[in-house]
C-alpha cells in the first residue's frame, strides 16, 4: 500500500502526527538486568530494543554456540561480539530471522565496527566485549534504536569511550524517481516511511558533528544528501540529550539509595 503524503502537503505532517523534525517517544532505561556487567532497554516509538553487555572479560575463544559479528582488533586491544536476536513477534507478519540471515549478520558488523571506533578497547588487551541485542519490536529505525541501546548498556557496565555514540534515521519526503528538488527531509523514520522513501542512518559522536557511522542501501540524490545528513546530525543531538538525562537520573537514584556515594570515583590502574 503506497505511502499517504497528501497530510504533509497540507499541513507539513507526517502519517503519525510528527513534523519534519520531530523525533518518536522515547523511553530508555539502564541497570535493567542486575546479573549483568551492563543492560538497557530502549523505545523509539514502537521500535523496541533491550541490550546486555558481558566483560570486558578474559578472551578464552568463542563458545561453540557463539554467533555474532566482532570487530576484527589486534592481540592488544579487545574484541567486541555483538550478537542480535529478533524476536518472531516484534514485526505483524511473524517471520522468525535465523542467527544467519543476511540482514542480520549486516546489522551485527555495522554496529561491531562502529563501536569499536568509540570504545577504549587498548586498555583492556586480549579480552572481549560481549553486547547481545534483542529486538522486542520494529517500526523502522532499527539500526538507530540499536546502536543507542547498546550505547546506554555499555555506559552502564562502565566500559571506557570517547563519548556516546548515538544514531538516528533520515530521509527525504519525495523518492529518487520524482526528482522533486524542494523536497523536505524527515527525521526518525517508521516502518512505512522506510518502505516507501529514500533513507539513511547516521551515527555521531557525542555533541559534536562527527560522523562515526552512516548507512545508505537507498538510491537519493545528491542534492538531497547533505540535507539528510543535517537533520540526521540535529537528531542525533536531541536523542543525545534524552541519553544522557537517563544516565544522570539513574546515578541520582543511586547515590538517593545510597548504592554509591556522591562524588565517588572510581580509579583503574592501568598497565602501559
Amino acid at each position: 500500500m503506497p505511502l499517504d503524503t497528501s497530510t504533509y502537503e497540507l499541513a507539513l505532517l507526517r502519517i503519525d502526527g510528527r513534523r519534519w523534525n520531530e523525533l518518536r517517544h522515547l523511553r530508555g532505561q539502564i541497570r535493567t538486568q542486575a546479573a549483568a556487567d551492563g543492560s538497557s532497554y530502549l523505545e523509539m516509538g514502537n521500535t523496541k530494543v533491550m541490550c546486555v553487555v558481558t566483560g570486558p572479560s578474559e578472551d578464552k575463544g568463542r563458545r561453540g554456540g557463539a554467533q555474532g559479528a566482532s570487530s576484527s582488533g589486534a592481540g592488544n586491544t579487545s574484541e567486541i561480539l555483538v550478537s542480535i536476536v529478533v524476536g518472531g513477534f516484534s514485526t505483524v507478519d511473524r517471520k522468525k530471522r535465523a542467527r544467519s540471515d543476511k540482514r542480520i549478520q549486516e546489522l551485527q558488523a555495522t554496529i561491531a565496527k562502529s563501536l569499536a571506533t568509540v570504545l577504549h578497547t587498548h586498555l583492556f588487551p586480549r579480552s572481549t566485549i560481549s553486547i547481545s541485542l534483542h529486538v522486542l519490536s520494529q517500526d523502522g529505525s532499527l539500526l538507530a534504536c540499536a546502536v543507542n541501546a547498546a550505547t546506554l548498556a555499555l555506559v552502564d557496565a562502565g566500559v571506557p569511550m570517547t563519548d556516546y555514540l548515538v544514531a538516528c534515521s533520515a530521509g527525504s519526503t519525495s523518492s529518487h524517481a520524482a526528482a522533486d528538488e524542494k523536497a523536505d527531509p524527515l527525521i526518525d523514520l517508521n516502518n512505512q516511511e522506510e518502505q516507501e522513501l529514500p533513507f539513511l542512518t547516521l551515527g555521531t559522536l557525542g555533541a559534536t558533528d562527527k560522523v562515526a557511522l552512516m548507512v545508505c542501501e537507498s538510491r537519493v540524490q545528491v542534492s538531497r544528501l547533505e540535507g539528510m545528513m543535517v537533520a540526521a546530525a540535529d537528531g542525533c543531538a536531541n536523542i543525545r540529550k534524552y541519553l544522557d538525562s537517563v544516565v544522570r537520573e539513574k546515578g541520582r537514584r543511586m547515590v538517593a539509595e545510597g548504592a554509591v556515594e556522591k562524588g565517588a570515583s572510581m580509579a583503574m590502574d592501568i598497565d602501559v
